[in-house]
């Protein structure tokens, strides 16, 4: 077996959904600390290849065909490190108690994706700092059936539709199935901040400020109240 510097992570996805998986892969691809070895749509496909390998991290998918990720690290002899990734919230505690890192729940960003790696790395006293990466520059957005990469710098402003969220760039717009505080967990602080409870604006992007309104191109944005005076705070602390 070869040699792996104790910087590097080696680490398998286990996961039956293909946008996920494509995602998954260009976030490990990103972080040069992980080493991708395998990608597995099932839980028996990985422990089979886990019988003649090891790995150090294992991103595992909960609702999975034949044996379910629970299962799966149920029958597991030695169990490495664990990310479990799941679209429902309601295994977050069973997850826990059966030791692994973290929890990310889909749809989920770069910046928590990095999160849960820095744990991983801490944990194992790993001697490369993670934090060295830099910010990344655009997110992953699923876009009907298709994963959209979307620069930060070209989004104007997004606004709540119902259960779903409009993403309003310089030249298109996206109508994705995020609500608004997806948005607003995961994308840069340093850009964007909430103004309404229907908007969140790209702060670099706001020409006009009124009492009530922002203007932003064509397009006049309400300023809640309850939002007005950190939308100020941090305006002005741009403008210095």
């Amino acid at each position: 077996m070869e040699e792996i510097g104790k910087s590097i992570l080696r680490c398998i996805v286990i996961e039956d959904q293909m946008p996920a998986r494509k995602i998954l892969k260009k976030y490990i691809e990103d972080v040069e600390i992980l080493q991708l070895k395998g990608m597995f749509s099932n839980a028996l496909e990985g422990l089979d290849y886990l019988r003649e390998n090891s790995v150090d991290l294992i991103f595992l998918d909960i609702n999975l065909p034949k044996l379910s990720g629970i299962d799966f690290l149920d029958v597991l002899k030695e169990q490495p490190k664990v990310v479990l990734t799941t679209a429902f919230s309601d295994y977050a505690i069973q997850g826990y108690e059966l030791d692994i890192t973290d929890y990310l729940l889909k749809p989920f960003s770069f910046q928590r994706f990095l999160k849960a790696v820095m744990k991983v790395q801490r944990q194992l006293n790993y001697v490369t700092n993670i934090k060295e990466y830099k910010e990344p520059k655009s997110i992953l957005v699923k876009v009907g059936y298709d994963l959209v990469s979307v620069q930060f710098d070209k989004i104007i402003y997004i606004q709540t539709d119902g259960d779903y969220t409009i993403i309003f760039c310089e030249d298109k717009k996206y109508h994705v199935s995020y609500p608004l505080r997806y948005w607003v967990s995961n994308l840069p602080s340093s850009k964007f901040i909430q103004v309404h409870r229907s908007f969140l604006v790209n702060i670099h992007q706001v020409q006009v400020v009124s009492s009530n309104f922002l203007k932003i191109n064509e397009s006049k944005i309400p300023l809640g109240r309850v939002y007005k005076k950190d939308f100020l705070d941090n305006y002005q602390r741009l403008e210095r």
